[in-house]
């Protein structure tokens, strides 16, 4: 089972390169963040055409996420993060695809740190964490896929110096992360790469992608029912490297669900 998660930074601007990438990549379970459209907007034809049905949780010019599944309507399970009824923002859709559970989450940046957007996103990974745990209590093959803004370690950044007073890379948020990881679940890419220099967020000025300064930020956690089927994991650069292209790169594994 292939599963993938990708910031497309606007669906409407990149619906063709991502039309593109799935017939390229077909994997069989696509997570979308930043759709930046409302629900009425998000391109459900266009991607049953190619043979995707899909759940979407969408939010105008802003946020967005969203499950597609291939030859499969994804069972929605859960539109939102409990623990906070007055959060407006759509950062987080839960659904189960071929036995397995899938949470897609965008998670908040935080920018600028300290303030009240670093609280909001402190608050809602500790609702995250939450959640998750309760995920793992209920057993069953889960993953949790998404754009973290979370750069988890040094071995993350191109100059993680360069990184050190901002959000993404503050000890709390890190913190945050590894509280994460520590509940039991694998860090796919890492697990599988332990060394490489693997990153999946080019900034679109100073060239960054050319230079390949870059940063990790975009996951997928295993459950431990999962982890033990862990074929590989990689990033599609190419795509980043395409006109009109986001500044993230999807990012996948290859596991085996049952």
């Amino acid at each position: 089972m292939k599963i993938a998660t990708y910031n497309v930074n606007g669906m409407g601007a990149r619906l063709p390169l991502l039309l593109e990438w799935l017939a390229q990549s077909t994997p069989d379970v696509a997570c979308l963040q930043e759709l930046k459209a409302p629900d009425d907007r998000f391109p459900a034809d266009a991607l049953r055409e190619v043979g995707y049905q899909a759940v979407w949780h969408g939010q105008k010019s802003w946020n967005g996420v969203a499950i597609l599944a291939r030859d499969e309507e994804p069972r929605e399970t859960r539109r939102g993060l409990p623990g906070d009824p007055d959060d407006s923002h759509s950062r987080y859709i839960e659904a189960v695809v071929r036995g397995v559970t899938i949470g897609c989450l965008y998670l908040p940046n935080g920018n600028p740190a300290p303030g009240p957007k670093f609280d909001y996103k402190l608050g809602w990974f500790r609702r995250l964490n939450e959640h998750a745990a309760g995920l793992l209590a209920a057993g069953g093959p889960v993953v949790l896929a998404g754009d973290f803004n979370v750069i988890p370690t040094e071995h993350d950044a191109y100059k993680p110096e360069r990184w050190v007073h901002d959000a993404l890379y503050l000890p709390e948020t890190r913190a945050a992360y590894h509280a994460l990881l520590a509940q039991g679940w694998t860090d796919s890419l890492r697990a599988l790469h332990p060394e490489a220099k693997i990153y999946t967020y080019w900034d679109y000025f100073r060239s960054a992608f050319t230079r390949n300064a870059g940063i990790r930020i975009d996951h997928l956690l295993v459950s431990p029912a999962l982890a033990p089927g862990l074929k590989a994991a990689g990033v599609d650069r190419d795509i980043r490297a395409r006109e009109k292209t986001s500044d993230h790169a999807p990012t996948w594994i290859e596991v085996e669900s049952a």
